[in-house]
């Protein structure tokens, strides 16, 4: 008797955990999933997976927003230490009178700069500026090409930001924080709407001008959100994305045994801890998979006709400003949802020729101005401009007055940072065509009025893809967060 009793006992130790509430609450509650992932692994044979097609298993799965959307897509162009509004947009004639003299007292005290120590001189405009287009909007003659599409843009002439350093003041533009960890602008329009491209990614961003910003890759990153929203980074010179091409030896059907292989090992994975990185894991692969076909073609600017090409001013192989805007145009016509263009060199503090706004300057806005205007032309001649919203600025302004390092004037005329005043342009759909609003004083150092924040231009962004940025957030350490923080109002003066 006491060993049937020895022998029973040692049964129920050893089916104890198949009986444990924690047993049941681990293993038996994801059924489901299991049952739905057993389907993806024998649809994983097919070009069409389970993954693909299959909105709850889909992180990228093409969905509407709970508004009626003006727009489809986003292009944004950074331009990556930030352009002076003063010699592009915002003609002050006073300014010019003001020229080499000190600077009054009431533009230093109380402030803080990056540079300036001492009492700078006034640096009047460092250009000349016409009235263009049926708007009549102000626009210097740094920008020929543009003056031909003027009437396509509104512009904001009193952008405020709090940020007066290049990185912080990136990431406050992009990720609605200063700090590292929010997750961007286009991670956010990827994670409310998907893809409708299920071959390329839904966020996919350019960098061109030899330099990274500032902020680094945080500034398409997807922060708290699951990481298969964050930007893809793409190359226009080179093969498109690292390590797209597979080795020798590899062929097509061997990858797709191989991406076979990892998947139903990730699938164990997501049925037994229900992680939503393992989807991200298992969406990658397969994105990944699909991308070998997709992105070489999306990439390839040779088969565009000779007059698109001349229109943009491009080069083939190169990686430049004029190539990315033609394969940003390429990419929003292929239904990615999000394009970041980031364009370095504009921080013109006149400590070097490069940074010097007769030099430098002047030479970045002769590699922007002809694609710009291409890619505003050629998206309304393809119908696309109406549902493609663009976004042109840099992270801050600069000052009216010339920079001095350590009370000495730079050897070459520049600006300091400014983040008081500074100018913005948006075009496309949803967008009043040659509205400006805001204005700065006589000599563009602060606001007197339509001012506007960083998260006022978030909110409008959000608003034209079809969300109310106070109710799209995402539960985040006991918190629901959003990109515009507790802040934010829609610019309507410039909506249509």
């Amino acid at each position: 008797m006491n060993k049937k009793i020895k022998l029973f006992n040692e049964f129920l130790l050893k089916n104890a955990s198949a009986n444990s509430r924690r047993h049941f609450l681990k293993n038996c509650t994801l059924g489901m999933g299991g049952i739905a992932l057993s389907n993806f692994l024998t649809a994983c044979n097919s070009e069409n997976n389970l993954l693909k097609n299959n909105s709850s298993l889909n992180p990228l799965a093409p969905s509407s927003p709970p508004n009626l959307g003006k727009v489809k897509s986003v292009i944004y162009l950074h331009m990556v230490g930030a352009p002076s509004q003063l010699e592009l947009f915002d003609n002050k004639p006073e300014l010019h009178k003001l020229h080499n003299k000190p600077c009054p007292e009431s533009l230093l005290k109380g402030k803080k700069f990056a540079f300036i120590e001492g009492v700078p001189k006034m640096l009047g405009p460092q250009a000349e500026f016409k009235k263009a287009g049926d708007s009549g909007n102000w626009v210097s003659n740094n920008l020929p090409y543009f003056q031909k599409i003027i009437d396509e843009v509104s512009f904001l002439k009193a952008v405020h930001t709090d940020q007066f350093n290049h990185g912080p003041a990136q990431l406050f533009m992009h990720t609605g924080s200063p700090r590292l960890g929010r997750p961007s602008i286009g991670s956010w329009a990827t994670y409310g709407l998907g893809s409708d491209n299920q071959d390329l990614p839904g966020f996919m961003v350019l960098t061109s001008g030899g330099g990274t910003p500032d902020g680094g890759k945080s500034l398409w990153g997807s922060g708290f959100l699951p990481s298969v929203y964050q930007g893809v980074q793409c190359r226009s010179k080179g093969d498109p994305v690292l390590y797209l091409n597979d080795p020798k030896g590899i062929s097509r059907d061997l990858k797709r045994d191989l991406i076979n292989s990892i998947n139903e090992i990730n699938s164990d994975e997501y049925k037994n801890y229900k992680d939503p990185e393992i989807l991200t894991r298992i969406s990658q692969y397969e994105m990944a998979y699909r991308m070998q076909i997709a992105v070489p073609e999306v990439m390839n600017i040779n088969d565009e006709p000779d007059h698109i090409k001349e229109m943009y001013g491009v080069t083939p192989g190169d990686e430049s400003f004029a190539n990315n805007c033609l394969l940003a145009r390429k990419m929003v016509s292929k239904g990615v949802r999000f394009v970041q263009l980031y364009d370095w060199g504009w921080d013109s503090h006149g400590d070097n020729e490069e940074n010097g706004l007769m030099h430098g300057f002047k030479r970045k806005c002769q590699q922007i101005d002809r694609p710009i205007a291409a890619l505003i032309l050629d998206l309304k001649q393809r119908g696309l401009l109406d549902e493609t919203l663009v976004v042109w600025g840099g992270e801050f302004g600069r000052t009216p007055m010339q920079e001095n390092r350590s009370g000495v004037q730079n050897a070459y005329t520049g600006r300091d940072h400014h983040g008081d005043a500074f100018t913005m342009w948006m075009a496309g759909g949803g967008i009043k065509k040659g509205a400006v609003h805001g204005e700065t004083d006589e000599f563009g150092y602060k606001p007197v009025s339509g001012r506007v924040s960083v998260h006022d231009i978030q909110a409008t962004i959000l608003h034209l893809l079809g969300f109310d940025h106070e109710k799209f957030t995402y539960d985040f350490q006991g918190r629901p967060f959003r990109l515009t923080d507790v802040e934010g109002e829609i610019i309507r003066e410039i909506l249509a």
